[in-house]
């Protein structure tokens, strides 16, 4: 099911003029017709929550009652490829999205499904106080705190301050089609490292995003289908990401380059400018960051309002495939749904 053919398109300005826009998909069935948006991580798309699955995030939340939007923000492969980073996204992407969907609803607050980067650059804008009309943030994989294993971290260090140089992108498309030049040779790395399976999409994915075997998901909780679909949805993610990752990543915390005033040089440096309550969830087999990613976040928002925030972690499940997943309808949107409806 293909849930993004039938949405309403708006387009709409970040805060620096960069285009942007949210696909919308009204309630299904009466509910609370709150609105939640729902951001996607690098280097995909809004199109990520809609695989060919019976039941996809976006129909149950639609099911359940909800407003659903999902936010193409600058890291959207359907919009133009630009050298982007977490910072400019919370300054510029966020806020202008926010009060899109609330100037489209009339309504006076909404709540948030974070995936990864979207998450990482989300959660910037929120506990800098940014997005004071968020009332629930519901964040998968990583969040304040990016802790990635060990091989991965040497990748991020080593790679990035070396080939990364000589490259403004790297993009999973080169598994099908790799330009002569750098791209050519990571090609030919990855189907020599790379023997999990036989999707050259797959297997660049999981090189360009850490250094599992696959990274984004376990194998055995996608269908063939959409194995095949991820074809479609991966592409270009800018260096200038990755070098900004590489920073957090040593640091163990999100940071800042101080480019953006509005945002605190270490983002767990102060108490959250924000009201918003935190679900943080983290799948126990994670490979692109590691369970321990949430665990910090959730103690720092825990520590400075004890008792209010709530903490998962998704036995059986990866990264992406906490939504993607064949069985997610099952074991992940339900927990999802009812911390969305609590008050």
């Amino acid at each position: 099911m293909d849930s993004v053919c039938a949405a309403e398109v708006i387009a709409f300005t970040a805060g620096d003029g960069f285009p942007l826009n949210l696909h919308h998909f009204p309630p299904s069935a009466p509910g609370p017709s709150d609105p939640v948006l729902v951001l996607h991580g690098a280097g995909v798309r809004a199109n990520i929550f809609t695989p060919p699955v019976a039941q996809t995030f976006v129909d149950a939340l639609r099911e359940a009652g909800f407003d659903v939007w999902l936010l193409n923000w600058r890291a959207s492969i359907d919009l133009p490829p630009n050298e982007w980073t977490l910072e400019d996204a919370a300054v510029f992407d966020h806020p202008a999205a926010v009060r899109t969907v609330l100037e489209r609803t009339g309504k006076t607050s909404l709540k948030a499904v974070i995936h990864c980067q979207g998450s990482t650059s989300f959660m910037m804008a929120a506990v800098a106080g940014l997005l004071p009309a968020v009332s629930l943030i519901i964040s998968n994989a990583v969040s304040l705190h990016p802790v990635v294993p060990a091989l991965a971290y040497l990748k991020s260090r080593y790679m990035t301050n070396s080939v990364g140089r000589f490259m403004t992108y790297l993009n999973p498309q080169w598994g099908l089609s790799a330009p002569l030049g750098w791209p050519s040779v990571i090609d030919f790395y990855v189907r020599a490292l790379h023997h999990e399976c036989n999707n050259p999409v797959c297997k660049q994915s999981s090189f360009t995003f850490g250094a599992g075997f696959p990274t984004l998901w376990r194998h055995e909780n996608l269908d063939a289908d959409t194995h095949e679909w991820i074809k479609g949805e991966f592409a270009h993610v800018p260096m200038t990401f990755f070098r900004e990752m590489n920073r957090c990543i040593l640091a163990g915390v999100l940071v800042s380059s101080g480019k953006h005033p509005e945002l605190p040089r270490v983002f767990d440096a102060q108490a959250p400018k924000t009201d918003a309550r935190f679900v943080f969830l983290a799948g126990q087999n994670n490979q692109c960051f590691k369970p321990e990613s949430q665990q910090r976040s959730f103690d720092y928002c825990d520590r400075h309002a004890p008792g209010r925030h709530a903490l998962y972690e998704l036995s059986g499940y990866g990264h992406l495939d906490v939504f993607i997943g064949k069985a997610a309808a099952q074991d992940n949107f339900p927990l999802i749904i009812d911390e969305l409806r609590r008050a």
